[in-house]
């Protein structure tokens, strides 16, 4: 799951991504889950609490590398704009 956060640009450093999970800031299909290894699949549905904004994106695809931001935007679907709500 962390792997996937950082291809997706949701975090800018993997360790982030691990630390995000690990502190239960992460709801997979609304159970909340603290693995950073936990195995997601397409069709799932992350909750991701940041700072000060809560984004809910659906899991689309996979990347085998962490491409660029037009890249990473296929990964996902964005389910609640959080951009509206700041």
């Amino acid at each position: 799951m962390d792997k996937w956060l950082w291809h997706a640009r949701v975090v800018k450093a993997r360790t982030s991504a691990a630390e995000l999970v690990e502190s239960g800031h992460v709801r997979v299909n609304g159970a909340r889950e603290t693995s950073p290894g936990h195995a997601i699949k397409i069709g799932d549905v992350l909750t991701v609490a940041l700072d000060r904004t809560v984004r809910v994106l659906k899991v689309t695809a996979f990347n085998a590398r962490r491409g660029d931001a037009a890249s990473a935007r296929v990964l996902y679907e964005e389910l609640g704009d959080a951009r509206r709500n700041s």
